[in-house]
């Protein structure tokens, strides 16, 4: 259904859509405060309301028909505890920001996605990752969480203190309070390297994804082979012997869209740089496309990696056409209740497709039927239509989340239509 032209009233530096402009937000009114008391006036004044980030959903799970608030205006705080080897982060703030803090210091995370323009809250609540076999999702590297809850109330969560319960609020789909403060765990800084290995054998999948300490596979389902191979390796690892897994070397840097500018990609070719110049696909001074795409994702185990892709050749002359890039990644297995990494490694399948949803929906369809038997979970900000039944069965906390939500905001303040599907009243 067609939103208004101009939906909502309030400050004009808030979204008003997301990013890639597929979803225009529903919400009466827009706010952006400057200060946390602020922030709990708000909500606790608010009949329904929901933060909003850097806007990378996809889909509906951020909307809201009350009230919208961005975290822009707070405090941009980052604060390091050397001791703890921890930051404390204004929830707001893009992980590219938060990243160049951090390596001034000497210090680094885990890990990256792709993207270093997405906010931490937002990433966190949804699941995102970047990849590598021994690395797990942006969330499992959070130590504790300040949010505001429906009443207006700051609650401070931890690792340590809240146990089980914590594993419960940290992929919290933004249902549970608007999180204020995050605190990351960090390590030393470390340098990497980056080389693209180009056309791999699909027998090679797993040697490759197991091959560095992040990887990525970016294919287009018209060949056989994998068109690119994406290595992010520390720098005392050797580089890529020649005919490495049966491929060969690019020569010169490349984009994961074939025929698409590498200007605004980080440095290839083996050029030693800090982490996170290196582990994102995309320069955080440079836009990485125009937003002009959907994107769908689906986690199934490791353990059946090679069966998974296997099931999606029969549709390959389907996916093709409407598929900008299919990207392959690793996800170390979690605890936490709505990861899509939850209880398993995981081989994570991401299509980021053309801006069609008429052309889009139809394969996106056979993709999932598919990928049935292998119990795919869809990564919950993307574009997916896995039944709820079926996605609430491939999660063994479901119900136990459906409880806390419950408990945390028994008036609905947070809830959103797709909450609603999932997770229903």
């Amino acid at each position: 259904m067609a939103e208004p032209e101009a939906a909502g009233s309030g400050p004009a530096d808030v979204p008003r859509q997301n990013w890639a402009g597929n979803v225009r937000y529903a919400a009466r009114r827009f706010h952006r405060p400057t200060t946390v008391d602020e922030l709990r006036r708000l909500v606790a004044g608010s009949e329904r309301i929901r933060a909003v980030g850097s806007g990378h959903s996809f889909n509906r799970l951020g909307d809201s028909r009350g009230d919208l608030v961005t975290l822009a205006g707070l405090p941009p705080e980052i604060t390091i505890d050397r001791d703890r080897r921890t930051v404390t982060v204004a929830a707001g703030l893009r992980y590219g920001d938060v990243a160049t803090r951090l390596h001034a210091e000497s210090y680094a995370l885990a890990n990256l996605a792709s993207l270093p323009h997405i906010s931490v809250a937002g990433a966190i609540a949804t699941g995102t990752h970047g990849s590598g076999v021994a690395n797990g999702n942006l969330a499992t590297a959070v130590a504790a969480l300040e949010l505001v809850t429906a009443d207006g109330e700051l609650l401070r969560v931890d690792r340590e203190t809240d146990g089980d319960t914590f594993a419960g609020m940290v992929v919290s789909l933004g249902a549970l309070g608007v999180v204020t403060r995050v605190t990351l765990d960090v390590l030393p800084a470390f340098d990497v390297r980056q080389y693209v290995q180009l056309d791999l054998p699909r027998a090679e999948v797993a040697a490759a994804l197991g091959s560095a300490y992040s990887v990525s596979l970016f294919t287009d389902w018209r060949s056989p082979r994998i068109g690119q191979v994406w290595r992010k390796q520390r720098v005392e690892q050797p580089a890529p012997p020649p005919g490495w897994l049966g491929t060969t070397a690019a020569d010169t840097p490349r984009h994961p869209v074939p025929g698409m500018p590498a200007e605004n990609c980080t440095p290839q070719l083996g050029a030693s740089g800090p982490w996170h110049e290196r582990l994102p696909h995309f320069r955080l001074g440079f836009t990485p496309s125009s937003g002009d795409e959907l994107q769908s994702e689906y986690h199934v185990p490791r353990a059946v990696a090679a069966e998974a892709l296997a099931a999606l050749d029969p549709v390959a002359h389907l996916i093709a056409p409407v598929l900008q890039i299919c990207e392959l990644r690793t996800v170390a297995a979690d605890q936490l209740w709505l990861s899509p990494n939850h209880g398993r490694d995981s081989l994570a399948i991401h299509f980021t497709w053309i801006d069609d949803a008429d052309a889009v929906l139809p394969v996106l369809a056979a993709v999932e039927e598919r990928l049935a038997p292998f119990g795919p979970r869809p990564h919950w900000g993307k574009v997916f239509g896995i039944a709820p039944a079926e996605v609430a069965a491939t999660y063994p906390r479901h119900a136990d989340f459906a409880a806390l939500l419950t408990r945390l905001d028994p008036t609905g303040t947070f809830r959103t239509d797709l909450l609603d599907h999932h997770f229903p009243r």
